[in-house]
């Protein structure tokens, strides 16, 4: 069976490589059939999932993985339940019903929204998609390096992905062991009040927000995939908390720069170079000298010019 993600191209960015003075390799997620790299993990799951006999696919999510899971289950010609917290914009909701997905809405949090989906998902011929935290999607997700490696005219000196519940992360690092990376550092971005990567990181231990406060929603989960936090002991991982200001400024030099539009849980990754924290980096220890970077574009759904507008002045961000 075909994979449902496609082969996204890998370009070099010319503003961000003269920002940075080495260069910028950008891989674009954000060009995928769904708008985000989530079709390339959810997409390998609902697949293996069908061959086990699943009719119903059952995804907790009110962003990227639950569009990933309906577009999934529509090219699968299978039903699918999307539960979504009550915090999901509207035309998220209508966008998760054009794919066929029947949306249902509960509590307030992911949390709340995924204790229903495991609750539906224990019906006969029903199957549970987790947003991030399955091996199938690290299976899948791994594929972006693959491809990267591929495509690149070298091994870049680092990698940098944004985090959310780690599905990326670990996909990401999968694929670098994959392709004898393992000397490549990882880069993990994340914002402030959807820093649960980090908290985990800091503690030695997983740890659970009270709430998520950033605007970047898709990073928002209150615990980080323990498979995420246990690559800090198998990999060279330096991860770092944007503010939500960077993150959405980075958004609007990305749109300006490439004509294209991202989410701030992208632009926390965008960030690293806008912010130019190589070369804190490389002061700090952390970095040697820097050939060249490999950023992946993650994309995401929850992003129009308007909401971008908004996410500005809710931040004291004026032009």
């Amino acid at each position: 069976m075909d994979p449902l993600h496609i082969r996204t191209p890998l370009l070099e960015s010319h503003p961000m490589t003269k920002l940075s003075e080495f260069p910028v390799y950008l891989k674009l997620e954000n060009v995928q059939p769904v708008s985000s790299f989530k079709i390339r993990g959810v997409g390998n799951l609902c697949q293996k999932a069908m061959e086990k006999g699943c009719n119903h696919m059952v995804c907790s999510s009110g962003g990227n993985a639950g569009l990933a899971a309906a577009y999934a289950a529509r090219k699968l010609d299978v039903s699918c339940t999307v539960v979504v917290p009550g915090t999901t914009p509207q035309f998220m909701v209508d966008r998760l019903r054009e794919e066929g997905a029947t949306v249902k809405i509960c509590g307030n949090s992911w949390d709340d929204a995924d204790a229903l989906a495991l609750e539906l998902a224990k019906q006969p011929g029903y199957a549970y998609i987790p947003p991030f935290n399955h091996p199938d999607i690290w299976e899948g997700v791994a594929t972006v390096i693959q491809e990267s490696a591929e495509q690149l005219p070298e091994k870049p000196s680092a990698v940098v992905v944004s985090v959310g519940g780690g599905g990326l992360l670990s996909g990401v690092l999968q694929g670098m062991h994959d392709v004898g990376w393992d000397d490549v550092p990882l880069i993990a971005m994340e914002t402030y009040g959807a820093h649960s990567f980090d908290a985990a990181v800091q503690a030695g231990e997983l740890v659970t927000l009270d709430k998520i406060t950033s605007v970047a929603k898709c990073l928002g989960a209150r615990t980080v995939a323990s498979k995420a936090l246990e690559w800090t002991h198998n990999h060279k991982i330096i991860n770092h908390v944007c503010s939500d200001q960077e993150a959405v400024l980075a958004c609007e030099r990305f749109a300006d720069d490439h004509r294209m539009l991202v989410e701030p849980a992208c632009g926390a990754s965008l960030a690293c170079v806008y912010e130019r924290l190589f070369r804190l980096w490389q002061e700090q220890g952390k970095l040697a000298e820097m050939k060249s970077v490999l950023v992946i574009v993650c994309g995401g759904n929850i992003v129009s010019l308007k909401a971008l507008k908004e996410w500005k002045e809710k931040l004291g961000l004026f032009s």
